[in-house]
C-alpha cells in the first residue's frame, strides 16, 4: 500500500523514526528523511533541518519536492532540555511543518503524529490545552512559556496533550479536509529507544517502571513503525482525527483504573 508513494518522515536519524524510514523502504516508498543529525543508513533522500525555528522549517520546506504522498512526524525531545525547546520542537514546530506541507501533499494524503501516553491528560488540562493550540503560527515560545508560568517539567507531557489536541482540530481544519487530507495519531508507551534514559530523568523510574509492568515489556521501534504507516497508506482512508494507541494495551489498563471498570 506504500509502493511507489513519497513518505516524508521526521526524526530519521534513530529509534522509531530510523525504523519507520527503513521499512517504508522496505515496502517500495521513496523515502525523504529529515533531521538535526544524520542518519546511519541509507535513505532515498535526507534533509538536515531543525524543526524548533519558524526559519528552519521553512528551509526544511524549501527543498520538498512538489507533490507527497503522506507526512510522519516523529521527531521529538524527550522534555530534558527544558520546556521552551521542548514545545517548540514537540507541537509548534511539528505544527508549522505540517500547514506548509499540506499543499504539496496529494488528495486524499495523510498526516501521522507520533504522540504518547504522556498525552493522556490533555482532557483534564483541556482549557490549558486549547488556550495553547489556538494561538496560530510559530510563536515565541519562551514569552508563552513565560506568560504561561509553564514549568520545565511539564514540557514534555504538555506538548503530547497539544499534539492530540491539534490532531483532533486539523482532521477538520479546511488546509486538510477542503483536500482530503487525513490527519492521526500514534501514541506509544515507554519504547526502548536511544531517549528512553532521558524519559526516565523526567518523567520519572517509578512512572516508567509501573507503565512496564502494567503490560509486560517496553515497546521497541518496531512494534511502532508498522501502525504510522498503515495510517499513512490507503488502508487507513477512513480514519481521521484518530488517536491510535500502541502501547500494549496501557491505556486501557490506565482507563481501567481512572474510570474504575
Amino acid at each position: 500500500m506504500l509502493f511507489g508513494k513519497t513518505i516524508l518522515i521526521t526524526g530519521v536519524a534513530s529509534g522509531i523514526g530510523a525504523r519507520a524510514a527503513e521499512l517504508a523502504g522496505q515496502m517500495g516508498a521513496d523515502v525523504i528523511g529529515i533531521d538535526v543529525r544524520e542518519p546511519s543508513s541509507g535513505i532515498s533522500s535526507f534533509i538536515k533541518g531543525d524543526l524548533s525555528t519558524a526559519a528552519g522549517v521553512e528551509d526544511i520546506v524549501k527543498q520538498l519536492p512538489n507533490r507527497i504522498d503522506a507526512l510522519a512526524n516523529v521527531a521529538g525531545l524527550s522534555g530534558n532540555t527544558g520546556v521552551t525547546a521542548t514545545l517548540a520542537v514537540n507541537f509548534y514546530g511539528l505544527r508549522a511543518l505540517s500547514e506548509a506541507v499540506a499543499p504539496r501533499l496529494r488528495e486524499g494524503g495523510a498526516i501521522v503524529n507520533v504522540a504518547s501516553i504522556a498525552g493522556y491528560g490533555w482532557r483534564a488540562n483541556l482549557e490549558r490545552a486549547k488556550s495553547l493550540t489556538t494561538i496560530e503560527g510559530f510563536p515565541d515560545v519562551a514569552s508563552l512559556v513565560s506568560e504561561h508560568g509553564l514549568k520545565n517539567e511539564e514540557g514534555y507531557p504538555l506538548s503530547k496533550e497539544l499534539l492530540l489536541l491539534w490532531t483532533m482540530r486539523a482532521a477538520h481544519q479546511h488546509l486538510f479536509r477542503d483536500r482530503g487530507i487525513r490527519v492521526n495519531a500514534v501514541s506509544p508507551g515507554p519504547v526502548e529507544t536511544p531517549i528512553l534514559k532521558q524519559f526516565r530523568a523526567v518523567l520519572g523510574d517509578a512512572r516508567v517502571d509501573s507503565d512496564i509492568m502494567r503490560v509486560g515489556r517496553a515497546g521497541t521501534s518496531a512494534d511502532i513503525a508498522p501502525a504510522i504507516l498503515f495510517l499513512c497508506s490507503d488502508g487507513a482512508r477512513w480514519i481521521n482525527g484518530a488517536n491510535l494507541p500502541v502501547d500494549g494495551g496501557l491505556e486501557a489498563s490506565i482507563n481501567a483504573d481512572v474510570l474504575g471498570f
